[in-house]
């Protein structure tokens, strides 16, 4: 069985990871979105909240490929997520070169700690290139809308906390 895991904060979930959880579903038989816990980004939303967005959103792609697709949260080595779940290929989005310079980095690490488990890259569709979470958070923060960027599920609650209505 192929096992999939694409990793990230997803925080705030957008269209561009949605773009590359549909794409990998159709390459493994078994998606895993590894959620990172990592409190020393300040998430926006809580891990719970994170997980919620992403479960919300998965279902219809489940439906429209057929593949499983789970959320698991992991605080842990990327490496040693992989492992947990059972994948045997770990699945990153690209959308520029200085992405690319980094994660090439990160594979090469991974490569060392575990040599069973391969690295996919999807270049991100050219419609979600520019579409960084980190970027959506800075919009809402300043009160601009971000509809463009993230489902509609993930607009609804950037709207409702408080710092960030207009």
């Amino acid at each position: 069985m192929r096992i999939g895991l694409y990793p990230g904060t997803f925080d705030p979930l957008t269209l561009g990871h949605l773009d590359i959880v549909r794409r990998a579903a159709g390459l493994v038989d078994k998606l895993v979105i590894g959620v990172a816990i990592n409190n020393t980004k300040s998430p926006m939303f809580s891990l719970k909240e994170r997980i919620q967005m992403i479960d919300e959103e998965i279902s219809l792609i489940e439906k429209e490929t057929g593949t499983q697709i789970l959320t698991h949260p992991f605080e842990k080595l990327l490496i040693d997520c992989a492992k947990d779940v059972k994948a045997n290929v770990i699945i990153r989005g690209l959308r520029a070169v200085s992405d690319f310079e980094y994660e090439y980095q990160m594979v090469g690490m991974n490569r060392v700690l575990s040599d069973t488990i391969e690295t996919v890259f999807l270049m991100a569709d050219s419609n979600y290139q520019s579409i960084a979470s980190k970027l959506v958070k800075e919009i809402a923060r300043l009160g601009g809308y971000t509809g463009e960027f993230v489902p509609n599920s993930v607009q609804k609650r950037l709207m409702t906390l408080s710092q960030f209505k207009k």
